[in-house]
């Protein structure tokens, strides 16, 4: 704090703070290095912070970087994990208001029909479509990998009888043309629908969703018939909508010394929430892709049971309350 008070960030800050004079700053990630100036020049001029943990990995995963003096987090359970990883922050500080995230799937103004979703997108009426999810790159280096597997998959079921399709919806800070190849190749077969985020700056973490996106993701969900992806929180935007989710649990055989395997997402510790290997139905072996697939369309296999046991572990039991539990807490602290 005393390296960061020579700062001329720290200075634009406290400027700015003592011309505007707000009653409380609020913080939208405990993770943002940017944010340090603004936060350390609030706390010395009294002024009450609050950091609002954004994504269910952070707390284990990426860990703190900035103080407050509260905090907003999901769930009981992530308020346990913060008291856990930070022993210097005190439970009455940690306020428990659900997240904003998986609000827009219970907002009914956002709900569009089949009919209207297929024609904005060139949709085939008269085709089921399974929603790829895409990664980053650092998470799932070779994820085209598992596009093309579940094409081969969609293709093969399609000779047996079915009319599928796939919806490919691209992760949003991804910008690599690594999919490129497969989308061509199956261009029958797959429709890209990308995210409607846009560009705030240069770095990956600032790209920001629209309300137009929020819109869309809710539509994909409710008009799919379940989504697949690699380790992804889409899990529970499908669960949402009593959809079930398959995960990627294999390797590639384009996979060589330097690039990071997937099974390791498994095992970090967020993974541990699952009440059962069940909260989502696990693909180990490219060759049983097809058949999971099958079984998921048909009703033979779902996670959706014990993916909503999941969902209410990470989401909370008020996932359409969360904006108004936070304007509550602020009021609390404010007045």
């Amino acid at each position: 704090n005393r390296l960061e008070r020579k700062n001329p960030k720290y200075d634009y800050c406290k400027q700015q703070l003592q011309e505007h004079q707000p009653d409380l700053i609020f913080c939208t990630t405990q993770r943002s290095t940017q944010s340090i100036s603004a936060l350390l020049a609030a706390k010395d001029l009294s002024i009450p912070t609050i950091a609002f943990v954004y994504s269910w990995d952070n707390v284990p995963k990426a860990m703190q970087v900035v103080e407050t003096d509260y905090f907003c987090v999901w769930s009981d359970h992530m308020k346990a994990q913060v008291i856990q990883y930070y022993s210097f922050v005190k439970p009455d500080k940690v306020f428990v208001t659900g997240t904003p995230q998986f609000e827009p799937h219970y907002n009914t103004d956002l709900f569009k029909t089949r009919e209207e979703i297929f024609k904005e997108h060139g949709l085939d009426l008269g085709k089921q479509y399974i929603c790829f999810s895409g990664d980053d790159e650092t998470t799932s280096p070779l994820d085209q990998y598992y596009l093309e597997d579940l094409a081969n998959a969609v293709r093969s079921l399609n000779q047996k009888g079915y009319n599928l399709g796939i919806i490919y919806r691209k992760c949003p800070v991804d910008l690599t043309k690594r999919y490129d190849a497969v989308l061509k190749a199956n261009h029958d077969i797959i429709v890209s629908i990308d995210p409607i985020w846009k560009k705030m700056g240069s770095a990956w973490n600032e790209v920001m969703p629209t309300r137009d996106d929020l819109g869309m993701l809710v539509n994909v969900c409710r008009h799919s018939e379940f989504v697949t992806n690699v380790c992804s929180s889409t899990v529970f935007d499908f669960v949402a909508h009593q959809k079930s989710c398959i995960y990627y649990n294999y390797e590639q055989p384009q996979l060589k010394k330097g690039i990071r395997d997937i099974g390791q997402n498994y095992k970090y510790v967020h993974f541990r929430s699952m009440p059962s290997d069940e909260a989502a139905v696990f693909c180990t072996n490219k060759q049983h892709l097809e058949s999971l697939v099958e079984e998921v369309l048909t009703g033979k296999r779902s996670n959706v049971s014990e993916g909503l046991k999941w969902y209410e572990i990470i989401v909370g039991k008020t996932p359409t309350e969360a904006s108004q539990n936070i304007w509550q807490v602020i009021k609390q602290i404010v007045n």
